[in-house]
C-alpha cells in the first residue's frame, strides 16, 4: 500500500451550504436600458408581453433570478434578447418594475397561500348578472373588501337587467348599494350576446385611461363585455341549466387594448376568492357605511354581537346605514367569522355567498 493512501480524498462527504453557493460577484446587471414592456398573458411559463412604443407583441421567458418572483398580467417588466416579436423568438424576462397595486386571493379566508390575479390595476369592474346566475351580495362585498385592500376603486356592473322585474334596480341591487360611494352601471341585452349601446358607452368612459381588472362568476357576461369594448373575440359561455352555474370559457387572465387607450383584463370565472390575506380591521373599513358607527364600540371590539360591546347594532338600528343596514352587518360579521375560521369556515367559500 503506497503511504499516499491515506490521503485520497475520493471518498470525502461534502455538507452542502445551506445558504447556496455564494455569487461570483456582487455586482447585479444594470436592466435600465432594457425594453420595457406590460405582461399580457400568463401561459405555462410563456409570457406574453405588449411592447408600449411600437405595439409589437412578444414571447418571453422569465430569467432564473426571478423564479420566486410571481409574473401576473398588468405587471411591468424589462425584456432583453430578442424583441423583435417575431415568429419563434423569445426574449427574456429580467425585471420586474415595482407596482402600483396587488390584487390578489386565497383558495378560502384561512389559506395562509395567496395566489397574484392582477398587477397595477388602478380600477375593478365587478360584475354580477341581475339572474340567470343570481346574483349573491357575499361576492361583491368580498371583491369590495379585495379592492379596498388593494387600493383599486371599485366598479359594480349589473347585467342582464332585462331578467329582471325591476330593470331600474336589478335584483335589488342598486337600494343594496346605495349608501357607498360605488359607481353603479346597468346592462341590459339587446340580444344573448349583445349588450346594450348605452352600457357599453358608459363603461368605456369610465374605463378610458385605466387599467381595469374584471372579476366575476362564469355566465355572467365578463367576456361577452370585453370584446364589446375591445373588439376581441373572446369565447362566451352560457349558464348550465342544472346547476344554476356559468360554464367556464376563460382558462387565464388576458389584458386587452382598449382604444384610444386604456387596458382592460379579463380574469376566468372564480368560485372561490379567500381573503386571508386581508386583516381583519381592513374588512371593516371596506364597509364604509358601518364604520362610522364602530366608533363607539369598546376597545377591541370583535363586531361579532352586542354583548361582546358591539355599537353597530345600535347604529344600524338608529337607521344610519340605510334600509338594508341589517343585511350588510350580516354580511360583515360573516366575512370576520370566516377570516377567523369560525363556523362559517365550514360553509361554502364560493363566491357571492352570503
Amino acid at each position: 500500500m503506497s503511504k499516499w493512501d491515506s490521503w485520497d480524498e475520493s471518498r470525502v462527504r461534502i455538507r452542502p451550504n445551506k445558504k447556496g453557493s455564494r455569487p461570483r460577484t456582487k455586482e447585479t446587471p444594470d436592466y435600465s436600458e432594457a425594453q420595457l414592456a406590460r405582461v399580457v398573458q400568463v401561459d405555462r411559463g410563456r409570457y406574453t408581453c405588449f411592447l408600449d412604443e411600437d405595439g409589437a407583441v412578444v414571447t418571453a421567458m422569465r430569467a432564473k433570478a426571478l423564479r420566486r418572483i410571481p409574473v401576473a398580467p398588468g405587471d411591468v417588466v424589462r425584456l432583453v434578447g430578442d424583441t423583435s416579436g417575431a415568429q419563434g423568438t423569445l426574449a427574456r424576462l429580467v425585471l420586474v418594475e415595482e407596482r402600483a397595486t396587488l390584487l390578489r386571493r386565497s383558495a378560502d379566508d384561512t389559506d395562509d397561500a395567496e395566489r397574484v390575479v392582477v398587477a397595477n390595476a388602478d380600477q375593478l369592474l365587478i360584475v354580477v348578472a341581475s339572474a340567470d346566475p343570481e346574483p349573491r351580495t357575499g361576492f361583491i362585498d368580498r371583491a369590495l373588501v379585495a379592492a379596498f385592500d388593494a387600493g383599486i376603486e371599485p366598479i359594480l356592473l349589473i347585467t342582464k337587467a332585462d331578467l329582471a322585474g325591476n330593470p331600474a334596480d336589478p335584483a335589488g341591487l342598486v337600494s343594496h348599494y346605495r349608501e357607498l360611494d360605488l359607481t353603479t352601471v346597468i346592462s341590459g341585452r339587446q340580444d344573448a350576446q349583445t349588450l346594450s349601446a348605452a352600457a357599453v358607452a358608459q363603461l368605456r368612459e369610465l374605463l378610458s385611461g385605466h387599467v381595469t381588472a374584471l372579476i366575476g362568476h362564469s355566465g355572467v357576461g365578463k367576456s361577452t363585455m370585453v370584446n364589446a369594448l375591445t373588439g376581441a373575440d373572446r369565447a362566451t359561455g352560457g349558464v348550465n341549466a342544472v346547476t344554476g352555474r356559468g360554464r367556464h370559457t376563460s382558462s387565464s387572465a388576458v389584458a386587452l387594448r382598449m382604444e384610444p387607450q386604456g387596458w382592460v383584463i379579463d380574469t376566468p370565472g372564480v368560485r372561490s376568492f379567500g381573503l386571508a390575506h386581508v386583516h381583519p380591521d381592513d374588512v371593516l373599513a371596506a364597509f364604509e357605511d358601518l364604520v362610522d358607527g364602530s366608533a363607539e364600540c369598546e376597545p377591541g371590539c370583535l363586531h361579532e354581537s352586542p354583548e361582546g360591546g358591539c355599537a353597530l347594532d345600535a347604529y344600524v338600528a338608529a337607521g344610519h346605514a340605510g334600509s338594508h343596514g341589517a343585511a350588510r352587518l350580516t354580511s360583515l360579521r360573516s366575512l370576520l367569522k370566516s377570516l377567523s375560521g369560525g363556523e362559517d369556515e365550514r360553509q361554502e367559500k364560493s363566491l357571492g355567498v352570503g
